[in-house]
């Protein structure tokens, strides 16, 4: 689907979960500020910096401003009544 629609960016709290694709789960921010959805659960790429998971399950969310703590960025989408 390749979303490239802007997407709002909450302080993080990431990318809009209304705009993820259903059954992916997961977001992600990377240390360049890109956001991903993902329909598993990404692990920390080797090469630093990003997250990864198998091209099928990531798909671009958004852009967001570099991210020195991208790190800590992995979230699971909320469930009811959270």
């Amino acid at each position: 689907m390749g979303n490239s629609m802007d997407v709002t960016t909450v302080a993080a709290g990431g990318p809009d979960w209304s705009l993820a694709p259903p059954g992916w789960d997961w977001t992600a921010q990377d240390a360049d500020g890109k956001w991903y959805w993902y329909r598993v659960e990404p692990v920390l790429g080797i090469g630093g910096g990003i997250w990864r998971s198998n091209s099928r399950n990531q798909q671009f969310a958004t852009q967001g401003e570099p991210n020195p703590d991208w790190l800590d960025s992995l979230l699971q989408r909320p469930g009811p009544g959270a």
